[in-house]
């Protein structure tokens, strides 16, 4: 699966985004924590994750991209043979 992020430039829009895109459920809100609640135990995710046109939002909130990429990096660690991947 690919995630376009090409217009995501705030924290909000990240999660409103991933939301919609990985089917999370209502509830979900603008968090890290709920995130990685999500994506390791509430929702079925795809094998791999490939994130495009990341820099802007990288750019704009350098913060919320380094915990991005931290989440990347356990994610892998939890969840062997599943992947999120920032497409360079």
């Amino acid at each position: 699966m690919t995630i376009d992020l090409t217009t995501i430039d705030t924290k909000a829009a990240f999660h409103l985004l991933m939301k919609r895109e990985l089917h999370f459920p209502d509830w979900y809100g603008v968090s890290w924590d709920a995130f990685w609640d999500a994506i390791i135990a509430v929702v079925e995710m795809p094998d791999r994750v490939m994130l495009t046109n990341w820099q802007a939002f990288a750019q704009a909130c350098p913060k919320d991209m380094q915990i991005l990429r931290e989440i990347i990096a356990d994610y892998e660690k939890e969840m062997p043979g599943k992947q999120i991947v920032l497409d360079s």
